[in-house]
């Protein structure tokens, strides 16, 4: 039997779906499952074309949460990874999280994902961009979320994830089941977090379906399935119910607050782009006090970290729309801050060639 078991979760992704399972499927030791939650698209279609190389499971639609219940219940390995269909894994991902595991007793491997295009091209950037400690307990009791990559870049303990699983299945959990399994996980143990990329987290669908915020509102996020305005309504519910959960499961307490520096970025910069001067001023000086807490008390970062940030938020205030903008957006997003630095670039070697022509004439 294998060690490791990857669960892919698909939903109408017959684009991205046979790259997953490809990727998966070139793991060592490694079981692959495919989950598809009621597709309407082609993505049925391309999962039967694998036949006994993986194993298939076809339900109806009850979205992500029944997904990770359905993975863990039919697991038969000690750990598991779940793959979102849109991601990829590189060749070496299960043999170097196996390898993490075997050095110590830890409930979850994290490492970290490159953020790649719709093509699959890298874009330069990379999540998460700080690295926890092994021990995230004690800090996740007072209420602080400890960086991690999203779904794909973690692998479970399978007894420790079934002792704070399942997820209760209600409407609003059908969305980030990852952050149940993320957090709720670190309550049972340690974490061992690899600073090497080993998948690829897609972005994708940037402006696309997405109603009632500005083109510029949504490059400020780079998850695909929830808007800015979602991750800022969802987030402390997630909490209130992941605190639901693992005082039922674990009988422990969690703070009654969360904080987290990319949920306050989030609003903040939501709140901030395309906002005329002296409403990002009234709204650093009178609604950002959550924001400045989870930066100047931030367990994970340093003083130059801090510094840097705090240099960016106050650049956040200037007149010039321009400048603002940037400092906003690079703030928000890793992804946006490879995009300017490449339109930079271009804009630069622009100039030079013009100046080669000018100088040398006709």
């Amino acid at each position: 039997m294998n060690a490791i078991t990857v669960v892919i979760g698909n939903y109408n992704y017959e684009r991205f779906i046979g790259e997953a399972i490809e990727s998966a499927l070139a793991q060592e030791n490694a079981d692959v499952l495919v989950i598809d939650d009621g597709s309407t698209d082609c993505s049925r279609e391309i999962i039967d074309r694998y036949g006994e190389r993986v194993r298939k499971v076809y339900k109806a639609n009850q979205g992500q949460s029944s997904v990770y219940n359905l993975g863990l219940a039919l697991v038969q390995t000690e750990f598991v990874l779940f793959l979102d269909s849109d991601d990829v894994l590189y060749p070496d991902a299960t043999r170097e999280t196996l390898r993490a595991f075997a050095s110590g007793d830890f409930v979850k491997v994290q490492f970290r994902l490159d953020v790649i295009g719709e093509d699959g091209e890298r874009t330069g950037a990379y999540v998460p961009n700080s690295t926890p400690p092994t021990d995230c307990a004690a800090l996740l009791r007072r209420g602080w979320l400890y960086p991690s990559p999203p779904a794909s870049g973690n692998a479970y303990r399978v007894s420790a994830l079934r002792s704070v699983f399942p997820i209760p299945l209600q409407k609003q959990h059908r969305k980030a089941a990852d952050f149940f399994a993320i957090y709720g996980v670190a309550l049972t143990g340690r974490i061992c977090a690899l600073a090497t990329p080993l998948g690829g987290y897609r972005v994708h669908h940037k402006a696309q379906g997405r109603t009632g915020e500005s083109a510029g509102q949504v490059s400020l996020a780079i998850g695909n399935c929830e808007t800015s305005a979602d991750v800022e309504s969802s987030f402390p519910w997630r909490w209130q119910n992941l605190r639901a959960m693992v005082r039922a499961s674990l009988n422990i307490e969690l703070a009654p607050k969360f904080h987290d520096f990319s949920y306050e970025k989030n609003r903040l910069c939501l709140h901030f782009y395309e906002a005329p001067t002296m409403h990002r001023w009234r709204a650093l000086m009178f609604d950002a006090n959550p924001y400045f807490h989870s930066l100047l008390f931030n367990p994970f970062w340093g003083a130059r970290k801090k510094a840097g940030a705090i240099v960016l938020t106050l650049l956040c205030l200037a007149p010039s729309r321009r400048l603002s903008r940037f400092a906003i957006r690079y703030i928000a997003n890793p992804v946006t801050r490879s995009e300017d630095r490449e339109i930079a670039e271009r804009r630069l070697g622009a100039r030079r060639r013009s100046s080669r022509m000018t100088h040398d004439g006709p």
